[in-house]
């Protein structure tokens, strides 16, 4: 019913976008790795979207790009992977992470990934290994905004020197692997930032 909608970004929120088309604004729930490539508040943007409708409720998702929008419905064909759990994985790792996860058959790794678990990561390899694909034109490196919880960390890198452009992409790349840990998202902000302050730096010498 719908392809996408394009509009001016009002607000972003975890796992939430807020989209006006034309004074219409819409509440899309998009997973939260494609929330920083989508673009800024106030920005205008296009957003693919996918509707769920049942007799309890109606949800309209949001994407980056009809890739990303793709790698959601491959999720769903994994058999206990609903609509929230596949923006749950989405939100946790990128999808080029997860298809790198996948093609090497790292189920240990999986298995990590919030929102998978033992179980869910050997339906996931059995039903997904060898069939994700996003084209060469997808976008995979994204650029953290200045309502990113790790804002901070990209201010004090540029502050040393460090070309502020590069750092977002160093950043958003660092934070592709180590979402995928459980070891680092179960420790509080503070302790999130200074791993990923000490990381940037050895990579961006």
């Amino acid at each position: 019913m719908f392809n996408s909608l394009t509009g001016i970004i009002t607000g972003k929120f975890p796992k939430q976008l807020f989209l006006d088309t034309n004074g219409v604004e819409w509440d899309l729930c998009v997973p939260d790795s494609n929330l920083e490539m989508i673009g800024l508040v106030g920005s205008e943007a296009r957003v693919y979207t996918w509707l769920q409708h049942t007799d309890q409720l109606m949800t309209l998702y949001g994407f980056a790009s009809a890739d990303e929008r793709s790698i959601f419905l491959d999720l769903l064909k994994v058999d206990g992977v609903g609509p929230k759990g596949a923006v749950k994985i989405m939100s946790s790792v990128s999808s080029s992470r997860l298809m790198e996860v996948l093609e090497n058959g790292d189920l240990e790794m999986l298995e990590k990934i919030p929102g998978v678990g033992k179980k869910t990561a050997g339906k996931m390899m059995l039903t997904l290994k060898g069939k994700l694909k996003l084209s060469e034109s997808t976008e995979r490196v994204v650029r953290l905004d200045s309502a990113s919880p790790y804002a901070d960390v990209v201010t004090s890198l540029a502050s040393m020197g460090y070309d502020k452009r590069t750092v977002e992409q160093k950043i958003a790349q660092l934070l592709e692997q180590l979402n995928a840990d459980a070891t680092f998202t179960s420790k509080n902000q503070k302790e999130r930032e200074d791993i990923l302050f000490r990381r940037a730096i050895v990579e961006l010498a």
